[in-house]
């Protein structure tokens, strides 16, 4: 998310809007918070793109920004068959209304020497991530492949100090499915391909 002062949201809009010209790959809408106001929820490629973006926006628009944490957005599936698009819990429908919530995860491959093997399995459990396969493509590298919540993998600059990181396009939700009491168990759901 990126805020600004008020009387700036037409100057960003503007901005943001000329960017996108020349580059396909931002995507932004209106938003708002009730901590800091009106703003545009954008789409990267990568923390990489967004902060090249936010360094433009700052010196070729002459504007001050405040930009927040990635967030992903979850499918709420409601129990009179709706499905929501959720990216902030206050909007989350109230516990009786939800059957579950689906979070997207991404297949990441991480190329590694062999001596962070063990430490990128840790910091992959640590993520909540499934473990799907290890190839040793040299005698002294190899290649970890892990599912992981969308909203972990984000957060990878730790990983990238350790072992190159490849996190292609393609996600898929997991379900979590929420019972009664309000505890969640967590399931594989490999139908609900996203982009």
């Amino acid at each position: 998310m990126v805020f600004f002062d008020a009387d700036q949201f037409p100057d960003l809009r503007d901005a943001l809007e000329k960017l996108q010209l020349n580059d396909a790959a931002l995507k932004f809408e209106p938003e708002s918070s009730s901590a800091m106001g009106f703003g545009f929820r954008c789409g990267f490629l990568g923390l990489l793109h967004m902060e090249i973006v936010q360094e433009r926006l700052e010196r070729e628009y002459n504007l001050s920004l405040i930009t927040t944490a990635p967030s992903v957005v979850y499918r709420v599936n409601c129990v009179n068959g709706d499905t929501l698009e959720c990216s902030n819990p206050s909007l989350l429908p109230e516990p009786g209304k939800r059957r579950f919530i689906e979070e997207p995860y991404v297949k990441i491959e991480m190329l590694t020497p062999k001596e962070y093997i063990g430490p990128l399995m840790e910091l992959g459990q640590d993520r909540r991530g499934e473990f799907k396969e290890m190839n040793y493509i040299t005698e002294n590298r190899a290649s970890l492949i892990y599912l992981l919540p969308l909203a972990e993998a984000e957060g990878k600059k730790r990983m990238k100090a350790i072992g190159k990181v490849d996190v292609p396009q393609e996600a898929f939700m997991a379900v979590l499915r929420l019972e009664k009491e309000g505890s969640a168990n967590s399931s594989a759901h490999k139908g609900g391909k996203t982009t």
